[in-house]
């Protein structure tokens, strides 16, 4: 912390990197992380749809979070385990318990998280998928949901949709991605 009394370490030297540490790959990649996870967590609940342009945007902008701290055995590990979700997802899919948007997000998510954090991601989804399933499931939750989505946007699901079974499953994939991706930049 610089001090009015004390001189600077550097000798008084101007350090022309100094200004450069907004330009740091994960200033960059982090806001649209967030803000992609955001939209998709609204738009799930307005929808029931995530777009498939938010699952590629997080594809196209994992390079740069990546080039924070690149390693081939880092970048190898965070594809294969985002792999692996997406042919389990897309299993899931095939028998009608995830969504094909959620399955999508919940990749490209992966991918973000890498080996280390996928297992969080995957616990942390499962709680707060949890938790929001068991909150739509009350008369109040479901009461809630519905105001709520009709004051976003009003019969934006077509009417033949059941939903006391659907569950904005990417709200929840969304939080728990938000949570793991963010915190360690957090302290």
């Amino acid at each position: 912390m610089p001090s009015l009394t004390n001189p600077p370490q550097d000798g008084g030297q101007h350090n022309p990197t100094a200004g450069l540490m907004f330009l740091q790959p994960d200033t960059i990649a982090l806001p649209v992380f967030a803000a992609v996870m955001a939209i998709a967590a609204y738009e799930d609940f307005r929808r029931l749809i995530i777009p498939n342009l938010l699952p590629a945007i997080l594809c196209a902008a994992w390079p740069i979070h990546f080039a924070a701290a690149p390693s081939l055995f880092g970048a190898a590990t965070a594809i294969g385990c985002a792999l692996a979700v997406f042919i389990v997802g897309a299993a899931l899919f095939a028998r009608g318990f995830l969504g094909g948007g959620d399955v999508k997000l919940l990749a490209a998510a992966t991918l973000w998280c890498g080996a280390g954090g996928t297992p969080s991601l995957l616990v942390l989804t499962g709680i707060i998928g949890g938790a929001l399933t068991l909150f739509l499931l009350m008369p109040f939750g479901a009461q809630l949901a519905a105001a709520g989505r009709a004051l976003l946007a009003p019969s934006v699901i077509s009417a033949d949709h059941d939903m006391s079974k659907s569950v904005p499953y990417g709200v929840a994939i969304a939080g728990a991605a938000l949570i793991v991706v963010l915190s360690p930049h957090f302290g």
